[in-house]
């Protein structure tokens, strides 16, 4: 199915966050001097027109990137994504929403690697104008050709990762964003992500997703929690309350394997900022996680009240509709366990449970010594000095009663 099409949402919320924390994250990576490889799996059309067909039927951008146009203040994490769509926009007037390939040019340096694939047939061939244009006009600048820096393929990006990790710099920013439009896609992400970094563990892997009420949607962070990378950050927005319909995009958010250590400190001061700019009703709200692969469980779980909070129960045992667990629906109230008793709990008379219930035990299966067996009982036999309690062992027969004369 490539019935999906991403111009039609172009710079809505969704854009807004994957792309902010997109030039983040190519911040850190430009911090050392060694070229890495940027690989996107779903490219998308690279540039897209909002006053174009597609983009101006719903005027998803009107609730995205246009609120934050003319904002003065704007945090600095902000302030650089915006600044670079503007720079797509001289006119000042908001016209056209980069792609992440278009992102990912604008923050590469000369050195670094760009690996695009696009599987749509109409995308792809936009995508690889768009950057041939972007070539005719730097070399009427003056600037020399990109040469083999950017190669784009039209194919399957899931495959064609394979191919390129690990890649010779050993540093890679690997982008992984599909339309989920079918139910599989959940999966090949998790199979994609557990055989990358099997091939490559040191790698950066960002995968944006959607949060629908569907099934597959609400388990699939917890999912990408057991994936074997050592550290892991999940941030998600939410702008309005799902409607009771479930239609909709009202959040989304951005899953990062081998997280950068500046990364969550940046999203603590963004995070509340967008709420407050981009959010339509009381349901706005994000939430910060981090943590380790060893249990899957977060670190840290922060949400709009800036509090810290742990996570409740297991995925694998929780169902998103009896409110326990780490799969419970927005704004659906934890259920309470029962405590469970201390064992070393004191009955009445100050005797220890647990020793006399061992007492009790002990003496429902022995008896005095030197007592006569019940009548028709067979009688213990050792061998080896340890009790068979009336078992045969190898080369002997059970012994037998004797008859009486």
């Amino acid at each position: 199915m490539l019935s999906y099409r991403h111009a039609f949402h172009a710079g809505n919320h969704a854009d807004v966050l994957k792309h902010f924390v997109q030039v983040q994250l190519h911040e850190y990576m430009n911090q050392k001097d060694t070229a890495y490889t940027y690989i996107d799996t779903h490219s998308g059309a690279g540039v897209y027109a909002l006053d174009g067909s597609f983009a101006s039927k719903n005027a998803e951008f009107d609730t995205g990137i246009g609120p934050l146009w003319t904002r003065t203040d704007l945090p600095p994490a902000l302030a650089e994504y915006v600044a670079l769509v503007k720079g797509m926009n001289p006119s000042g007037k908001m016209r056209y929403y980069p792609g992440s390939p278009w992102v990912a040019d604008q923050m590469t340096r000369p050195e670094d690697r760009l690996r695009l694939f696009e599987l749509h047939p109409a995308d792809s061939k936009i995508l690889a104008d768009n950057f041939r244009k972007a070539d005719a006009h730097k070399a009427e600048q003056g600037e020399r050709s990109r040469g083999k820096r950017v190669m784009i393929e039209r194919g399957d990006g899931f495959l064609s990762m394979k191919a390129l990790l690990p890649p010779p710099s050993r540093r890679a920013l690997v982008l992984i964003d599909p339309p989920y439009e079918m139910k599989d896609d959940y999966r090949k992400v998790k199979d994609a992500l557990e055989d990358a970094l099997g091939r490559f563990p040191s790698g950066i892997f960002a995968v944006w997703y959607p949060v629908l009420q569907r099934m597959e949607s609400r388990q699939f962070a917890d999912r990408l929690k057991r994936l074997p990378a050592k550290e892991w950050l999940n941030v998600t927005l939410t702008v309005s309350t799902p409607g009771p319909d479930g239609f909709g995009l009202h959040s989304s958010g951005m899953f990062i394997l081998n997280p950068p250590y500046t990364l969550e400190p940046m999203l603590r001061e963004v995070m509340p900022y967008l709420v407050k700019v981009l959010g339509k009703d009381a349901g706005a709200t994000f939430v910060i996680e981090r943590g380790t692969q060893v249990t899957g469980a977060a670190a840290a779980r922060v949400g709009a009240g800036g509090t810290a909070r742990q996570p409740v129960g297991n995925a694998r045992r929780a169902s998103p509709l009896s409110g326990t667990g780490s799969l419970r629906l927005p704004g659906q109230a934890a259920v309470p366990r029962p405590e469970t008793p201390p064992a070393d709990a004191r009955r009445p008379d100050g005797a220890a449970a647990s020793k006399v219930g061992a007492s009790e035990r002990a003496k429902r299966f022995s008896r005095a010594e030197g007592a006569a067996p019940a009548a028709g009982a067979r009688p213990e036999r050792a061998t080896s000095g340890r009790p068979t309690a009336g078992r045969p062992t190898a080369g002997t027969s059970p012994a037998r009663p004797r008859k009486r004369t």
